[in-house]
């Protein structure tokens, strides 16, 4: 598939921008209240450097989002989605299949694990990222099913303990709050399917 770089920067930092205050009150709940700050804060930077990105070809213009992820986002959002976005550009050709980029979700869910020594089950973007890879593994597969994998899979770190992150050392009182990095894998996953599905 051909992938517009500039349509998908757009929606993806105007989908985190917008749903800052929600992110920053779910990590008010379980972590150090900064995640929607801090997403805001580094998309905003791939924003400002919009025209220069995407006049890249897709692997280089996905490097270049996450080395300006992990620059500009503070906290662990910043290491560990600088790594998904970078793992996606080494991975993907310029023009990918499905097969194509579920073997490159699978080496980011694999390279994000090992930056957050977390597993899925932990309650991290990892319970949203890895159910998808999981189903972006079995086609047919439509962008819905996507998005409703995604949606499900946020809604599921909600019972969760924390293992991993800020969240953890909560311990039980972790449990009863969707984890902010699920809900902002899960928002940029639908903007990703809105883009590659024409609707954005």
């Amino acid at each position: 598939m051909t992938v517009d770089v500039a349509k998908l920067i757009d929606a993806v930092s105007a989908r985190v921008i917008s749903h800052a205050e929600e992110l920053t009150a779910l990590d008010s709940a379980i972590g150090d209240a900064d995640h929607g700050l801090n997403m805001k804060r580094g998309f905003e930077a791939v924003l400002a450097d919009k025209d220069n990105i995407a006049a890249k070809p897709l692997p280089e213009a996905l490097r270049a989002v996450g080395m300006t992820l992990v620059m500009k986002v503070g906290g662990a959002s910043g290491p560990l989605y600088g790594t998904l976005f970078m793992t996606l550009g080494k991975e993907l050709p310029a023009e990918p299949g499905l097969a194509e980029l579920a073997k490159a979700m699978r080496a980011s869910v694999e390279a994000i694990k090992q930056r957050g020594k977390a597993e899925v089950g932990n309650k991290t973007m990892l319970d949203v990222l890895g159910p998808l890879t999981e189903r972006l593994a079995k086609p047919p597969v439509s962008f819905e099913d996507l998005r409703i994998v995604a949606k499900q899979s946020a809604e599921k770190t909600v019972p969760m303990k924390a293992i991993r992150g800020r969240a953890s050392f909560l311990g039980e009182r972790s449990v009863g709050h969707m984890d902010p990095g699920a809900r902002s894998s899960e928002l940029i996953v639908d903007a990703v399917c809105d883009v590659l599905e024409g609707k954005s």
